[in-house]
C-alpha cells in the first residue's frame, strides 16, 4: 500500500522511524505468529515477558547503563514525573535549575510537595542561555538537584552532564534521551516521555541508581511508589504493552543505524545545516537561543512580524513541511528534528528556508 510521507516537524508526539512503523505494521495482527496482536496479549503472558526484558536490555546496551540501575516504565508522560519524583524523594529540600517551560513546571510542582530552592533561572534572558558548570551554587544536604537537560519550547540544551558533588542529580531528558552519549553514572535519576525520541505517548522511561531509590517513601499508594514499580518490575498494575513494545523496537532501530554515536554524528549534521541557514541570513531568521546554548533537537527563531511567520508555516505546509509553528506560549518557528526525523527533510528545509527568504526580504 502506497502512502504519503510529510515531513513532521512536530514536537511531541514526534516522527517514528519509518521501519519502525513498518514493522509494527507487520505485527500489528499477529505478533510472532501468536495470532494476537501485542495490544492484546496478556502483560503477565511470556511473550510479553520476552518484550519487557528485551527492550530494557537494549536500553543498557545502548546507553551502558551500569549494573547498579534499574530500568523502569511509568505510566503517563513527564508530567506525572514532576508530581511523583517530589513524592517519593523530596523530604527535606531540593535544588532547582529552571532554563526554560519544562524545568519552570518541574520546579512549580514540586514546590507544592515540599521545600524547593530555585537556585538558577535563565528568564531575565528569555529562557536562551544554559548556566556554566561554575556558576551554580547548590544548597547544602539538598535531597536531589533537578534540571531538564534539552527545553523544547525555548530551544536550549545543555551540552555537560552536571555535577553537584556528593548530591544526586535528576534529570529531564525527554526530548533529547538517546540523541547523544550520557555518562549514566553521573545521575541519580533520568526520566524521559517517551513521545520525542524513544516511542508513542503515554509511557515514561526511568533509569534509577539502586542508592537513590532506597531513598524513596515508602508509605505511598502502590501507583505512586517508586518502590512498588521497582519491585514489581515495573508492573504494579497492567503497563503501556504497546508503549514499551514500540521503544524495543525503536532501540533496535538505533542500534542498526550503528547506535548512539552515530546518531549523534547525524543530529549534529542536520542542526547545523539549519543553524547555518539562520546564522547566513543577514537578520532575515533570528535564533532565539544564544549560539552556544542552542539545542540540537528543536530549532527555534522567529522573522521580523508575525504575519511573516504566518506566511512562512503556510507556505512550508502546501511544501510537505508540517507543524513548524512554534509553541503556543512563545510563537515563532520551532523546527523538532529529533532522532528519526530524516535528513532529506532537514534539507529540504533548509532550502524552503532559503527560497522564502529571497521571495520576502
Amino acid at each position: 500500500m502506497s502512502v504519503n510521507r510529510v515531513f513532521n516537524f512536530s514536537a511531541g508526539p514526534a516522527v517514528l522511524p519509518t521501519e519502525v512503523l513498518e514493522k509494527a505494521r507487520q505485527e500489528l495482527l499477529s505478533l510472532d505468529d501468536s495470532g494476537m496482536s501485542v495490544m492484546e496479549i496478556s502483560h503477565r503472558s511470556k511473550k510479553f515477558s520476552e518484550i519487557l526484558e528485551r527492550t530494557k536490555q537494549s536500553i543498557k546496551d545502548l546507553l551502558n547503563v551500569p549494573p547498579d540501575y534499574k530500568i523502569l516504565f511509568f505510566p503517563g508522560g513527564a508530567s506525572l514525573q514532576f508530581a511523583l519524583i517530589p513524592l517519593n524523594f523530596l523530604h527535606r529540600k531540593a535544588d532547582f535549575i529552571v532554563t526554560g517551560y519544562w524545568s519552570q513546571k518541574a520546579f512549580e510542582e514540586a514546590s507544592k510537595l515540599g521545600v524547593s530552592n530555585l537556585i538558577y533561572t535563565s528568564e531575565a534572558l528569555n529562557f536562551s542561555a544554559i548556566p556554566h558548570q561554575q556558576e551554580l551554587r547548590f544548597s547544602e544536604n539538598a535531597d536531589y538537584v533537578h534540571y531538564c537537560s534539552n527545553e523544547t519550547i525555548h530551544g536550549v540544551e545543555f551540552d555537560y552532564d552536571l555535577t553537584a558533588g556528593d548530591l544526586p542529580i535528576v534529570c529531564d531528558a525527554s526530548s533529547n534521551i538517546m540523541s547523544k552519549s550520557i555518562d549514566i553514572t553521573k545521575y541519580s535519576l533520568i526520566y524521559a516521555g517517551a513521545q520525542k525520541n524513544l516511542g508513542p505517548s503515554g509511557i515514561t522511561l526511568v533509569i534509577v541508581h539502586e542508592d537513590f531509590l532506597q531513598r524513596a517513601r515508602k508509605d505511598l499508594p502502590t501507583i505512586f511508589s517508586y518502590l512498588s514499580f521497582a519491585n514489581e518490575n515495573s508492573m504494579p498494575n497492567t503497563p503501556n504493552t504497546w508503549g514499551i513494545y514500540m521503544i524495543g523496537l525503536v532501540c533496535e532501530w538505533i542500534k542498526q543505524k550503528g547506535g548512539i554515536a552515530a546518531i549523534e554524528k547525524l543530529n549534529q549534521k542536520k542542526a547545523q545545516l539549519v543553524y547555518d541557514e539562520i546564522d547566513n541570513s543577514d537578520g532575515f531568521y533570528r535564533g532565539r537561543a544564544m549560539p552556544q546554548f542552542r539545542s540540537r533537537m528543536n530549532i527555534t527563531f522567529n522573522l521580523k512580524t508575525e504575519s511573516l511567520e504566518n506566511k512562512f508555516c503556510e507556505e512550508a505546509e502546501s511544501n510537505g513541511l508540517m507543524n513548524l509553528r512554534g509553541h503556543r506560549s512563545t510563537g515563532g518557528i520551532r523546527a523538532s528534528i529529533y532522532n528519526a526525523f530524516p535528513l532529506d527533510g532537514v534539507i529540504k528545509l533548509k532550502e524552503f528556508m532559503r527560497e522564502f527568504r529571497e521571495m520576502n526580504s
